[in-house]
């Protein structure tokens, strides 16, 4: 098979968005529109990906490499088309670019759910030597470009706005998705025109083109329409959004994931399960998070970033965030509800975290409990600690952030500061209420705090009476 040369169209200012955002860029599933596209060409294994920029052509050119970066590619060219006088133009500007060898294929950067074995097939269809389209049959078609048939063979495409009224009333409508032998395209784009009702030169001109120089134009029609649905409004990009979501949930549920409801599920990234994984309605994952063998997830979650081993618990209202640190909870761990992990938390196997309790930048070994109302920011925890409600290390000192270390078997009464850095010594108790701003030794009691005072018969002071 020829090599393949895609083209992105990504020039569109998006008007309906009603956003100084460029409308490629706006998100689905975390994920900018155009990085979905992206993602689906390169797993064709092109030989290049040009994308043709326009309205916030800077903005656009600079998240493109990293969309080409995550998707595997080495690199994405783009090329800008000012002014923009239609489909057929943009697709000039990228002539430049594509050798005389290969197939072109066209695709739209507003258009994310189009699937890499739907972009095969077409490519198949054209075989290196004809031109071929996606086709969809749409219940109301206004607006898009009708395919014209003889018999089987495709005749033409006609734009909504030039054609006639037997013409709209054809359900068979282009997709803006198509596969050309290059040295076709060169050819045909040198040759449309704009005598048109817009004045502009259109892509599907090459349809006629084809016809008229007696090559055959074949079309595939996709069954599954969300494929080349495209995003043209805040209300289109939200219905895409569920319809990817649920399209996931499916895939989850296939793979033996429990969800309790797959219509109240958001996965912003990549979500990787192991066996016997039930999540709870309305969790929302970010980023890479991985779930192992057991986990259970509970109601109105947040997780981002975070490697979740086997048989954990995560109760309700948890949010989890890695960021770029990332996040990891041992075997076997119970979090929440209502318990927060910052970046850099590290729990150990059966650790407990509970309600209103808040890790940053912390270890905490096997056995460890924090259960209630508790902060721990910067810290070493050993094994089987104990640390109690309302305690919190005291990590920064206004320019500088400083490590606490407690080790194993360390009990921390309530109400605690521990001003660091500071390590308190294996075994040790410190007690309730304390500030504790030197080392501790091994097994030893710690207090210090404010010697209690008791005043008898003391009377509170009495407001006087106004005059």
């Amino acid at each position: 098979m020829a090599a393949v040369d895609v083209v992105v169209m990504a020039a569109g200012k998006g008007t309906r968005m009603k956003s100084g955002l460029p409308k490629v860029l706006h998100r689905l599933g975390g994920r900018a529109l155009l990085a979905h596209v992206i993602e689906a060409a390169a797993g064709l294994s092109p030989r290049r990906v040009v994308v043709v920029t326009g309205h916030g052509a800077q903005q656009v050119d600079e998240a493109v490499q990293g969309f080409a970066k995550a998707a595997g590619l080495a690199a994405c060219q783009c090329v800008l088309q000012s002014p923009q006088l239609g489909t057929g133009h943009a697709v000039q500007q990228a002539l430049p670019l594509l050798p005389e060898d290969g197939t072109c294929l066209v695709l739209n950067g507003d258009v994310p759910l189009i699937e890499t074995a739907t972009l095969q097939a077409l490519v198949a269809a054209c075989g290196g030597e004809r031109l071929a389209l996606l086709t969809v049959d749409m219940p109301d078609p206004t607006g898009y470009g009708r395919i014209v048939r003889a018999g089987e063979a495709v005749q033409a495409i006609v734009e909504h706005k030039d054609a006639s009224e037997a013409q709209r009333a054809i359900n068979e409508v282009y997709t803006g998705f198509m596969a050309v032998p290059n040295r076709l395209l060169r050819g045909w784009l040198g040759r449309i025109g704009n005598d048109n009702a817009q004045r502009e030169y259109y892509l599907t001109d090459v349809v006629e083109l084809a016809v008229q120089d007696g090559l055959t134009v074949t079309a595939m029609k996709v069954a599954d329409r969300v494929q080349v649905d495209g995003v043209n409004s805040p209300l289109q990009l939200a219905e895409l959004e569920r319809a990817y979501q649920l399209r996931g949930a499916r895939a989850l549920m296939e793979a033996g994931v429990r969800l309790a409801d797959p219509a109240r599920l958001d996965v912003r990234g990549h979500l990787a399960c192991g066996q016997d994984v039930e999540i709870d309605v309305s969790c929302v994952f970010e980023g890479e998070v991985s779930l192992g063998d057991g986990v259970r997830i509970g109601a109105h979650c947040v997780i981002a970033n975070a490697r979740i081993e086997a048989g954990a618990l995560i109760r309700p209202f948890t949010h989890i965030d890695g960021e770029k640190l990332g996040v990891e909870v041992g075997e076997g761990a119970e979090l929440g509800p209502f318990a927060r992990l910052r970046p850099g938390a590290r729990l150990g196997a059966q650790v407990h975290i509970g309600n209103f309790v808040e890790v940053k930048n912390s270890t905490l070994a096997r056995g460890a409990k924090a259960n209630h109302l508790a902060y721990l920011g910067d810290a070493t925890v050993g094994e089987r600690v104990n640390y109690g409600a309302g305690s919190i290390t005291a990590n920064y000192d206004g320019a500088n952030k400083h490590r606490t270390v407690i080790e194993a078997d360390v009990h921390v009464g309530s109400n605690c500061v521990l001003v660091a850095p500071v390590t308190l010594g294996a075994g040790g108790t410190v007690g309730a209420g304390s500030t504790i701003t030197k080392d501790t030794p091994a097994g030893a009691l710690s207090v210090a705090r404010g010697k209690q005072v008791t005043i008898a018969n003391w009377q509170r002071p009495v407001k006087k009476p106004r005059a």
